[in-house]
């Protein structure tokens, strides 16, 4: 009986010193698993908001484009074409305006007969906004994460207007 005893003392002392050797192990996986897991979440959340300003720039310029196509007064049809766009960037902008750096916007007017290129008898405006991601990221990138973001964003929408609804 006291042998037995002696082996359950030995038993339990050598689990104490193992419960000592192993002090402080998870503190070290922990301190090597959470950069990864940083690095992972910070990607997930720098492009998510990639791609929502992505989203908004395509809907903006579509909004844009609709706009284009509310009636301007014009001498010419070169005149109200050119009204009907500055309309369009105007609408445009005013939709992403929540973005801490404006985005370009830039239009492009085909006339007829040139037109279209999917209905050259129609006469045409483009809305293109462009975002600078990489001098006014939302997010700040992490170290070289920034490598795999864009440089820019860009949102565009077109529209064919009937040249005989003009003026």
């Amino acid at each position: 009986m006291i042998a037995r005893a002696t082996n359950v003392r030995a038993i339990l002392a050598r689990a104490r010193r193992g419960k000592r050797a192993q002090r402080g192990t998870a503190a070290i996986e922990f301190a090597l698993a959470f950069p990864l897991f940083f690095a992972i979440l910070y990607g997930i959340v720098m492009y998510s908001m990639i791609f929502l300003v992505q989203q908004s720039l395509t809907s903006a310029a579509a909004e844009g484009a609709r706009a284009a196509l509310v009636y301007q007064n014009g001498a010419n049809p070169a005149s109200a074409l050119a009204s009907r766009a500055q309309a369009a960037c105007t609408r445009a902008l005013a939709v992403v305006n929540w973005l801490t750096h404006a985005p370009q916007c830039t239009q492009a007017v085909n006339t007829a007969p040139a037109g279209c290129a999917e209905n050259t008898a129609m006469d045409c405006v483009q809305i293109t906004l462009t975002y600078p991601w990489s001098t006014n990221p939302l997010v700040p990138p992490l170290p070289l994460m920034g490598l795999l973001a864009p440089s820019s964003l860009v949102g565009r929408a077109t529209v064919q207007i009937s040249p005989e609804n003009l003026l």
